[in-house]
């Protein structure tokens, strides 16, 4: 409905179970390689590049990228691709819209996969109470400033890109699965084009004026990967996240990881995610 052309790469047969998954910042489709390659047996598994991101349209104003725009893009695709439910996957911010998605469209939602990012209404009240979590996510504040965010990442050959990926602070961690040169340079390609931040930095800037939530419950079985190593998002929030989950909940934390769980340890990550899919199979038939 909102007139934009979304771009998306898939994996497995159409008419499979669709897997949806949603990437966070700064990333794009591709920081789901390594799903779209394992889950493809038993599902048509879905990356998009959100709004704004990648080879997906990006509307100028910063209005356009408020999160009641972002839920709907979720409806309208699934819609558009011949579908009424999904298994939802979301890292990062596209776990925060996952969240929401599961709250405003339950119908839609089968199963829930989230990586870390906690429920929406723990993130905003654990953050009021703990100064360590307000100053790891200093960048949303920073964020808010026009076209100095952008400037920021470009400087040296964008290095600040690069070492969210691979520093010792924010990076994939010693035991993870470094990404390749290859790796980072689809990163470096794709936000490099011309404009290829902003889009990304608008969904940040729109970001206090939706919460706090309306509705908080989630009613559908939900699955929170956490990697205890993640330099933005402290680990307390994933268990106080239990609270809001009126189904199954399963959260595992993975205690070598970093915030880039689903590219760190893909081998771990696919594993548990096949587990709480075909445990809630079971459940249901018995």
């Amino acid at each position: 409905d909102s007139g934009l052309r979304f771009h998306y790469v898939a994996a497995g047969e159409r008419g499979k179970p669709l897997m949806l998954l949603l990437h966070g910042f700064p990333e794009f489709w591709y920081s789901w390689r390594h799903q779209l390659r394992e889950f493809k047996s038993e599902y048509r598994v879905v990356a998009l590049d959100l709004r704004g991101y990648g080879e997906t349209d990006a509307p100028s104003h910063k209005e356009n990228y408020k999160l009641d725009c972002l839920i709907t893009d979720i409806k309208d695709i699934l819609e558009s691709l011949g579908y009424n439910k999904c298994v939802l996957v979301g890292h990062d911010w596209g776990g925060m819209i996952a969240w929401l998605v599961a709250i405003c469209y339950p119908e839609m939602v089968t199963k829930l996969i989230v990586i870390n990012f906690p429920h929406p209404s723990v993130f905003t009240e654990y953050i009021l109470r703990h100064p360590s979590q307000l100053i790891k996510s200093g960048y949303y504040f920073f964020f808010q400033m026009p076209w100095f965010p952008e400037f920021m990442f470009t400087v040296n050959d964008f290095k600040v890109l690069k070492s969210l990926f691979t520093s010792q602070a924010t990076g994939i961690g010693r035991k993870g699965c470094r990404l390749t040169a290859e790796d980072i340079e689809a990163y470096l390609y794709v936000f490099s084009q011309p404009g290829a931040l902003t889009g990304p930095i608008n969904h940040y800037r729109n970001i206090f004026s939706c919460l706090p939530l309306q509705h908080h419950e989630v009613i559908m079985p939900t699955l929170l990967l956490w990697g205890e190593r993640d330099a933005f998002m402290e680990v307390e929030m994933a268990e106080i996240t239990r609270i809001y989950v009126k189904n199954h909940f399963r959260l595992t934390i993975l205690s070598e990881a970093s915030h880039w769980l689903q590219q760190d340890q893909p081998d771990i990550v696919n594993k548990l995610i096949w587990t709480f899919l075909k445990e809630e199979t079971t459940r249901k038939r018995e």
